[in-house]
């Protein structure tokens, strides 16, 4: 039965006040390399079913990741059942309503195959050559995802998103593993993926390694990649709900119930928005969820996502507000939204940024982020695979790893300078958080609160 037909049959069989249906059919290839050879691929396919029934402001839901179509009735049932065990939501909305179907609605589902790893596996076997070569050795990692997601309401919501997802990264090291560096790139269909281009600078940063310097904790002006920018913009979006912000318990809280919103948190050139249809980064433009939160509300399934600046010029414009939320407090209703961009006005590379530095850290990557202290959102990690010093302009060599201790909120207030906004992929995050495309940052006094023995 095809996924149209489900949704359809599913909401025949509803009794309840309300029902939403969320059909997603997935396909996912990847392939794995080691020790300058392919080592494993593998293909998977995969079909979920969630029904949501709404009575008397009740939820309930079932959730099924194989579905027999011959049992579709049972399931509906079973998820109005579950109403009665459920306390009459808050969030209670009215639910987004329909009155045309997408144009492409009861089309298949987009497919992928291992195909889409052609261009980047031809240029990863004349890597794999040359780094023998030289006796360096490359390691990584290739994934694909293509998506189909249905979702259906009672009121007449038809909505319909295809989804390709990619993401690549590849860590090269050294014969006796003693230096190591490490490069990822989300794409979409593996187009843009330069390979070449990525074992190049992973081989220049092996070079810098050759040089071996040993510094003390301390607070070091501190250059960090776009990558490492992600990982930590990433997680001050995910905490920057409204309702807990209102409520005294993230970093964007005031006294008195009110929010940071109206605030400077960072320099003039920098602001950091979602745009579902951002060239690149495209995400569903409608709002798709299972369960409600003070980050979104399973009654806005099919709500609307249009550009949202979160940080503009430097000023706390918007929260993540669901509209249950700017309905009970007056304001603004903000969606989550799955990609992040932080436009800084800049034009300069990595490279030139490292040029105009006089003395300073460089940060490639980051990972094993942990939250401390939800107020502050201080967040501790590890440097990894590449941190180097960098003197009058130049790399003078690799040196020990740090932990690290900072609020990335704090750390837009410290921003010294910002480079050219380029896509990237979040080394801790971005199996979660795919769409992002972040300028290199020069942070005053960046936290690095003990030396580490991670390598």
């Amino acid at each position: 039965m095809k996924p149209v037909e489900l949704v359809e049959k599913i909401l025949g069989f509803s009794k309840a006040d309300d029902c939403i249906v969320i059909v997603e059919e997935a396909r996912s290839v990847n392939v794995r390399f080691a020790n300058n050879t392919t080592t494993t691929n593998g293909a998977t396919h995969d079909l979920t079913l969630i029904i949501l029934a709404i009575k008397d402001k009740r939820v309930g839901m079932v959730h099924r990741s194989y579905v027999n179509p011959d049992g579709l009735e049972a399931l509906v049932r079973e998820a109005e059942a579950n109403c009665e065990f459920q306390q009459p939501a808050e969030d209670y909305f009215e639910l987004v309503s329909g009155n045309s179907v997408a144009p492409d609605w009861d089309k298949s589902a987009i497919t992928t195959d291992v195909s889409v790893f052609a261009g980047p596996a031809g240029e990863l076997a004349e890597a794999f050559q040359q780094m023998q070569a030289d006796d360096q050795r490359l390691f990584g990692y290739a994934e694909h995802n293509a998506s189909t997601l249905w979702l259906a309401n009672s009121r007449g919501l038809r909505r319909r998103h295809d989804q390709q997802r990619g993401q690549i990264e590849i860590t090269a090291k050294t014969a006796d593993f003693g230096s190591s560096a490490w490069a990822g790139q989300a794409t979409r269909d593996f187009a843009d993926v330069d390979v070449s281009g990525m074992v190049a600078g992973l081989r220049e940063r092996l070079e810098w390694s050759k040089t071996r310097l040993d510094l003390p904790a301390g607070k070091y002006d501190t250059l960090l990649s776009p990558s490492a920018v992600a990982d930590l913009t990433v997680y001050a979006y995910w905490t920057s709900a409204a309702r807990d912000a209102a409520e005294g318990r993230t970093v964007y809280s005031k006294a008195g119930g009110a929010t940071r919103i109206g605030e400077r948190l960072a320099p003039e050139n920098i602001t950091l928005y979602s745009d579902p249809q951002e060239p690149g980064l495209n995400v569903p433009d409608f709002e798709i969820t299972s369960s409600s939160s003070s980050y979104a509300s399973l009654f806005d399934n099919g709500v609307e996502l249009h550009k949202t600046n979160w940080i503009e010029q430097g000023v706390l414009k918007h929260l993540i507000t669901p509209r249950y939320w700017a309905a009970k407090t007056g304001g603004e209703a903000a969606p989550f939204i799955d990609n992040l961009v932080m436009a800084s006005g800049d034009n300069r590379s990595l490279a030139e940024l490292i040029k105009g530095m006089k003395r300073g850290l460089l940060v490639t990557c980051l990972w094993y982020i942990r939250e401390v202290d939800p107020q502050r959102l201080l967040l501790t990690g590890l440097t990894r695979d590449g941190i180097f010093l960098v003197e009058d302009g130049q790399v003078k060599g690799a040196v020990n790893n740090f932990r690290f201790n900072m609020s990335p909120v704090e750390m837009l207030g410290q921003i010294r300078e910002a480079g050219a906004t380029v896509p990237t992929l979040a080394r801790e995050f971005g199996d979660y958080f795919t769409f992002t495309k972040m300028p290199p940052l020069v942070i005053k006094d960046f936290n690095m609160s003990s030396v580490s023995q991670a390598t």
